[in-house]
């Protein structure tokens, strides 16, 4: 019998699920409009599921979907294979190294972190870009980038909300 709030383990609605919000959300902000001759931000949407299923449980699939999710934004923002994967994988994997560390952190802290996996995750790229492309992009897109991507942590809390009890096995 699960807890009032918590959900089923079923891999489709922790991992299958936000993965289809993410490509929808990512598609709808990839749209080129212009309001008041500004585009729309492009957060990385995937960063609050991959901060969420590192957090929630261990498993073979979230790799997985992290790197789905990366080869979609490589070839989204055409950008060159496995670029998104590899800077996903790295946050993924020090937060879940450091998972032991979060439970039982204030909301705060846990957005400290995910602010910081952000950061990682960013700051990856933009080493790999100028190591690449022999020059550096502008800091101040990344810096709105950046910004534009820790405002989600509230979806990545809503999913750990959501998940973090339903698995007896890991608590």
């Amino acid at each position: 019998m699960n807890r009032a709030g918590a959900q089923p383990m079923t891999p489709w609605r922790w991992l299958g699920v936000p993965m289809l919000l993410v490509i929808a959300a990512t598609l709808v902000f990839a749209l080129p409009l212009r309001f008041f001759g500004y585009g729309l931000p492009e957060p990385v949407f995937a960063m609050p599921a991959v901060f969420a299923w590192a957090v929630i449980r261990p498993s073979m699939l979230a790799p997985l979907a992290v790197m789905i999710l990366g080869v979609f934004l490589d070839f989204l923002w055409n950008s060159p294979t496995a670029f998104w994967a590899v800077c996903l994988l790295l946050p993924y994997g020090v937060v879940l190294a450091g998972r032991a560390m979060l439970a039982g952190q204030s909301q705060v802290m846990m957005w400290a972190w995910y602010a910081g996996s952000t950061a990682l995750a960013l700051g990856a790229g933009y080493l790999f870009t100028m190591l690449d492309a022999q020059n550096a992009p502008d800091p101040i897109s990344v810096g709105f980038q950046f910004l534009a991507t820790i405002v989600l942590y509230p979806f990545a809390d809503r999913l750990i909300d959501r998940f973090e009890d339903a698995d007896v096995r890991f608590r």
